[in-house]
């Protein structure tokens, strides 16, 4: 009876052991800096995983060896990783305003439609009166956020078809970098977008284009991009 027992004992340990083996632990910083980033997207293509780094930068995925984790943000360059181990990894994401030599304004954002590629997301991210673990669970808690992720996303892919560079351009004489520069000091919210129809966005950029030319010449610029 007891060589049962821990042969059981044995095998639990086993299985536990396995089992946290096919999970990747991190921390997700900014490049060249020591902020820890919450709110970043992690996933994994190949086994559909997903979860977003908490407020400390902390992230926790279910994966495999041979598998790419891919990790993104709004305003910064996504980053991947290439499991082949499972030790605590340190990623570092990089400004866009950093990391490109040129902001393509009129670059159209990937078409993805979270309800159609993560519809567990929305099934795990709802809350039930009777069920503690629909507050509680770290799961449920991921799936709220990821959720919030989403619709942030789905928010500035509408700015991005409204606001775009061949309409800002048919209203003002901005072209070429003074446009980008222009694009990126004043682009409306959603809220903004939502609330405001054709001749009131072009109200807003007529306004928005007089106090860009108030403002002193190296106050219209971005800042200089490093290699």
């Amino acid at each position: 009876m007891k060589y049962r027992y821990l042969a059981l004992s044995a095998l639990l340990f086993l299985a536990c052991t396995v089992n946290a083996q096919t999970v990747v632990k991190g921390t997700v910083f900014e490049f060249g800096k020591n902020n820890k980033m919450g709110g970043v997207f992690v996933r994994d293509n190949q086994n559909r995983q997903m979860t977003i780094t908490d407020s400390k930068g902390n992230f926790s995925i279910r994966t495999e060896t041979g598998h790419t984790l891919i990790f993104s943000s709004p305003g910064y360059v996504s980053d991947t990783l290439y499991v082949t181990d499972f030790t605590n990894k340190k990623i570092e994401l990089v400004a866009q305003t950093i990391a490109l030599k040129q902001v393509n304004i009129n670059a159209k954002r990937e078409t993805f439609d979270a309800h159609k590629e993560y519809p567990e997301v929305y099934t795990r991210s709802k809350i039930y009166p009777l069920s503690p673990t629909s507050w509680f669970s770290k799961e449920a808690k991921d799936a709220r956020r990821l959720k919030k992720y989403f619709k942030h996303e789905e928010e500035e892919r509408h700015v991005d078809e409204v606001f775009t560079m061949n309409y800002v351009q048919s209203i003002i004489p901005l072209r070429g970098r003074e446009l980008e520069n222009f694009m990126t000091l004043y682009r409306p919210s959603y809220a903004f977008i939502k609330s405001n129809s054709g001749p009131s966005l072009a109200v807003y950029i007529n306004d928005s284009y007089k106090k860009y030319l108030a403002l002193p010449a190296d106050k219209r610029t971005l800042p200089d991009l490093k290699e």
